[in-house]
């Protein structure tokens, strides 16, 4: 049950005024749970960006040592005014994080408590900036991907799942949403049995997944071609990452309103929740570690594809 908490996600941040304190006021209510906010200003302009930190009972936040999961809510905006009224279609990833944090926060007043801690982190921009892309236009960010990166991507997490909507392409058709291989230090791996099992038990349906390319595994900036940022998560950090896209049958423009669909991102949400639970219990890998060894120890490192390159 995640649609109550996508509605009120989804509601806080339908608005001109949003801004990170008001995403962080959902929490109050909640004792154990720790939000944190702060303004980064950049080039375009600003945002506010979110962390939120849901408690194990054997979590490195207590001195254990389960695993930490990340939830990364990626994104250029929540909305592009003035140029656009309204919450753009880009702003799925923020809502689909926030309402994971929501879920996992009531669960723990109702006794459900993970071993693990989850660290949720977005980013809070009602007048993003847009960008010329193809085949439609791409939202922006007022700042750029290493400061998002650094906000969003933490060492504390042992395994990222990045939320980010996905339907500004022609080689994803499939409504609601899909995830991607696993990416870690550069290496594009296969596709995690455990996330496809969840997937299959979250959806009652086939898992479905994306294509990605080395090229989407790169750092933005580099004048490479990117399906958008994913994955950029994937250059900051040494743990497993994996792509959670919210997507459409047809294109939509990342700066398109009226395009969130809250059925669709209360399902990426329920998916997010039950990894939540799997990795910090240790039943969901999201690589085997035997076989990454054995492919690094084969072709060597492949951590140069998480630097910019010489563009």
């Amino acid at each position: 049950m995640t649609l109550k908490q996508t509605m009120i996600s989804l509601d806080a941040m339908d608005d001109g005024y949003v801004t990170g304190e008001k995403v962080k006021a959902l929490f109050v209510d909640y004792a154990e749970i720790s939000a944190h906010v702060q303004k980064v200003t950049g080039e375009k302009g600003s945002t506010d960006f979110i962390k939120i930190v849901i408690p194990g009972t054997e979590g490195k936040s207590k001195g254990g040592s389960v695993p930490t999961l990340g939830i990364v809510g990626r994104l250029g905006g929540i909305g592009a005014r003035p140029s656009r009224i309204g919450l753009v279609s880009d702003a799925d990833g923020a809502v689909a994080a926030v309402a994971s944090a929501l879920k996992l926060a009531d669960m723990q007043v109702k006794g459900d408590r993970l071993k693990g801690d989850v660290i949720v982190t977005t980013h809070i921009c009602p007048d993003a900036p847009t960008r010329p892309h193809e085949p439609v236009d791409f939202m922006d960010s007022p700042v750029d991907i290493g400061a998002m990166n650094a906000h969003e991507v933490l060492p504390e997490m042992d395994a990222v799942l990045s939320i980010d909507t996905t339907k500004g392409n022609r080689v994803i058709n499939h409504k609601g949403f899909a995830i991607s291989p696993t990416v870690k230090e550069g290496y594009i791996l296969r596709v995690s049995e455990d996330l496809l099992r969840i997937m299959e038990m979250t959806t009652g349906l086939l898992p479905v997944t994306f294509p990605i390319t080395m090229q989407d595994i790169t750092p933005y900036g580099n004048d490479l071609y990117h399906i958008n940022s994913i994955l950029q998560p994937a250059v900051a950090t040494s743990a497993p990452v994996v792509g959670v896209a919210v997507t459409a049958q047809s294109v939509v423009p990342g700066c398109g309103t009226g395009a969130s669909h809250e059925i669709d991102i209360a399902a990426a949400v329920r998916f997010a929740v039950e990894v939540a639970k799997e990795v910090t219990n240790g039943t969901c890998a999201f690589y085997n570690p035997d076989e990454y060894d054995r492919i690094v120890k084969l072709y060597g490192s492949m951590k140069v594809l998480q630097t910019a390159g010489n563009a």
